[in-house]
């Protein structure tokens, strides 16, 4: 609340401080941590200011408190302290009505929703697969992290990590552990409220309550959950409105210590398209990767899958399936799937000659995958320059623009994350690999000649 204190002087002085600090950190992050802030009062040398949220006013005081201050000071020298605090206007108190649980699994009775979105909870809230559990989820080195922070969610009572944020590539086994994490959580606290979802549908949901004029009832829905799992958030890249929602639907959950559990496709730091501060937050609880799978991990798989279908299959085959088929777990057992169902249908023994034959086309695309290394010297043998110039610390620009190629191939090539294509070439940060791949972008449009070099290299490597 203002306090007596809040006389015209005063008032002009909290304008120019703002003015300073717009001028100061430009009008991007000015909109989305500065604006917010306001003056409560302004009382024997110590100013109060405030802000709507605890994240809020944490990173206001570590990355704008000092200046704030200094500013003030410049303005008043009997200004001693700035104290910040939370201070939730009225308008965004969530009501909890018995009907609240429209848009959740669990957690009462079904009701409709408002005419205008039209839907019920349980169409809201994408269904959960009861056969994804922790129980068929099989660890290894690649994915233990990942699989042991999903336990701890499931099983605490308040929330250990917000956001718990899972990224890795298609097939690894992000989703198994979200569904395991709701089945989990629905098991063990029947009242609590669910929500699982995709980007894409949180999108269309926010869109359609702009359409008829309902965001108030999109926002209580949301807001009032125990735990909100959205899957892959890269694809709301871009939608600065989504990302907008997103952001304060976010914050309202953790600042009321409901869980939220999120997966992409690449680490929040990677997220390109998504705002600076939207990436922050992301990475603000725990970021578990989970790891291209290794042999032993997609042997297990395999037994496991074996197992459940109750076959007899040779270890050599086994052992081949999982040395040959390295992309991901849904391939994998695809590929399985696929010699079972010969083997019943055409009545043939499993055997490794039967597994090339009828999985010849998935071998032929899997030795066609081609690794950083050998992208590394196919450039250098093109460029004229040594392998070990992609790992030095070389900054010429006859070294430099050809490990830019690499690491722009790397990417395009290869399914491998920013961080793992610099460690590849000395070590080098994530933001190095995506200035090189801008770059190349750029040069591509603009310099004819190096863009038939670019496009020759991908036609050998692929070929």
């Amino acid at each position: 609340m203002p306090g007596p204190k809040l006389d015209p002087k005063t008032t002009a002085q909290w304008a120019r401080v703002r003015g300073f600090l717009r001028s100061e950190v430009g009008d991007a992050s000015y909109r989305s941590w500065l604006k917010p802030v306001t003056l409560v009062e302004v009382n024997d040398g110590f100013v109060k200011v405030a802000v709507p949220t605890r994240f809020m006013r944490d990173w206001v005081v570590s990355h704008y408190g000092d200046r704030i201050r200094e500013l003030w000071q410049q303005e008043n020298t009997d200004i001693e302290n700035i104290e910040i605090l939370v201070q939730t206007p009225t308008t965004r108190a969530l009501k909890r009505p018995a009907d609240v649980n429209l848009f959740v699994q669990g957690g009462g009775a079904k009701a409709p929703l408002q005419k205008e979105i039209g839907k019920t909870r349980s169409e809201i809230s994408a269904p959960i697969d009861p056969r994804f559990n922790f129980n068929n989820f099989v660890v290894g080195k690649p994915n233990e992290l990942a699989h042991a922070a999903a336990r701890r969610v499931a099983d605490s009572d308040s929330a250990p990590f917000n956001p718990l944020f899972l990224y890795g590539g298609v097939g690894l086994g992000k989703t198994h552990l979200m569904h395991a994490i709701a089945n989990h959580t629905l098991q063990k606290f029947p009242d609590r409220r669910v929500v699982y979802l995709s980007a894409e549908k949180f999108m269309f949901y926010f869109i359609r309550a702009l359409r008829f004029k309902d965001t108030v009832t999109f926002k209580e829905h949301f807001r009032s959950v125990d735990l909100l799992m959205i899957d892959d958030v890269q694809f709301i890249n871009g939608k600065e409105a989504t990302q907008e929602e997103f952001f304060h639907t976010f914050n309202d959950l953790v600042d009321n210590n409901r869980q939220v559990v999120i997966s992409a496709d690449k680490s929040p730091l990677d997220l390109e398209g998504m705002e600076e501060r939207l990436r922050s937050r992301l990475g603000w609880g725990l970021v578990a990767d989970i790891h291209a799978t290794s042999f032993e991990l997609r042997l297990g798989i395999l037994e496991v899958k074996i197992e459940r279908l109750g076959l007899e299959i040779p270890i050599k085959v086994k052992e081949f399936l999982a040395h040959r088929i390295t992309s991901n777990v849904r391939e994998l057992e695809g590929a399985l799937n696929r010699v079972v169902a010969h083997a019943e249908l055409v009545g043939r023994e499993i055997t490794l000659e039967t597994c090339q034959e009828v999985l010849h086309d998935i071998l032929r695309a899997n030795d066609r995958r081609v690794t950083i290394e050998e992208i590394q010297k196919r450039v250098s043998e093109h460029f004229n320059i040594r392998v070990a110039d992609m790992h030095s610390a070389r900054r010429a620009r006859a070294v430099a623009r050809p490990r830019q190629v690499a690491m722009y191939l790397s990417k395009q090539l290869t399914s491998r994350s920013l961080p793992e294509i610099g460690r590849k070439f000395g070590g080098r940060d994530h933001t190095t690999v995506m200035h090189a791949v801008k770059k190349v972008e750029e040069l591509r449009h603009i310099d004819s000649a190096f863009c038939e070099d670019v496009d020759l290299l991908r036609r050998m490597l692929e070929g």
